[in-house]
């Protein structure tokens, strides 16, 4: 990230604030949060994206943007490196995010798609105990410009998880007056699809990364300055639900993780990581 771009990002960030999503039935919620700093991640993991639970509870698994190697970090919640795991017949075109089911098959995110050209997606699906990778392939159906206007920059995603055997995908707005957020659902199984969305929601931040509590009861999004609080109702995923927000700013944090039902780890772009505790 260049020196200008920081700055105007930083900026955007500090001055992020919920009063914009009062509207939308968010309560403030900053009071019943407590944020620490756990430490560093290791220099392999040096732009962390995206992170998703271990099959060992004391640790999770994170990865690089884009450009970086097709791997896997393992990370203890004190910041060790405990292993690295190669992706095969995989490429890390734009790494974005990670998430994972209940038989801890892991689902990469390789949809980063800034400049809105990209004409097909991948979600690399990797079993445990597994040799080979599966590719899940996806286009936006309604997507005709490549790019679009700069009024419908909404093709580029960096959030995502998994839920009843679906993943669920969370847009990356760029648009400069159309700030909407859109929902899509894909199979978390082998094939190509064409993804409509079937929700949205206005948000004045890009959403960086997603993640839904171990009972399924909450999700939450982050954003660039701030995270949004969402209930499930019926085991439907959708934004009918909006529960809180609190600010969150934190250099450029684009990883999000529950840990338990309440509690969840963030990681930035700058190495840090940061436990954020529901008191």
């Amino acid at each position: 990230m260049n020196k200008l771009y920081y700055l105007l990002f930083a900026a955007k960030t500090v001055f992020s604030t919920c009063n914009p999503d009062k509207a939308n039935g968010f309560d403030k919620v900053f009071s019943h949060y407590t944020f620490t700093k756990i430490g560093k991640l290791p220099i392999q993991a040096n732009e962390s994206s995206g992170i998703a639970k271990s099959q060992n509870k004391n640790a999770f698994w994170t990865h690089n943007d884009s450009g970086g190697k097709p791997e896997l970090y393992e990370i203890d919640f004190q910041g060790k490196l405990l292993s690295t795991k190669l992706i095969p017949d995989a490429k890390n075109s734009d790494w974005e995010d990670l998430a994972e089911d209940n038989n801890g098959t892991i689902y990469i995110g390789d949809f980063g798609n800034n400049d809105n050209t990209k004409r097909q997606l991948t979600v690399y699906k990797v079993a445990p105990g597994d040799s080979t990778t599966e590719k899940i392939t996806f286009n936006y159906a309604d997507q005709k410009q490549f790019p679009p206007s700069q009024d419908n920059f909404n093709y580029d995603c960096e959030a995502m998880f998994y839920h009843n055997k679906n993943l669920f995908l969370f847009s990356k707005n760029w648009s400069r007056t159309n700030k909407y957020v859109r929902l899509y659902s894909l199979p978390a199984q082998k094939g190509n699809y064409a993804i409509t969305p079937f929700d949205s929601i206005q948000i004045d931040t890009p959403v960086t990364s997603a993640d839904i509590s171990p009972d399924g009861k909450i999700f939450a999004l982050l954003t660039y300055g701030k995270i949004l609080l969402f209930g499930v109702e019926n085991n439907e995923i959708n934004f009918k639900k909006p529960l809180g927000c609190f600010k969150f700013v934190r250099k450029q944090a684009e990883g999000l993780m529950f840990v338990n039902n309440t509690d969840m780890i963030v990681t930035n772009e700058q190495r840090e990581f940061f436990r954020i505790t529901y008191r």
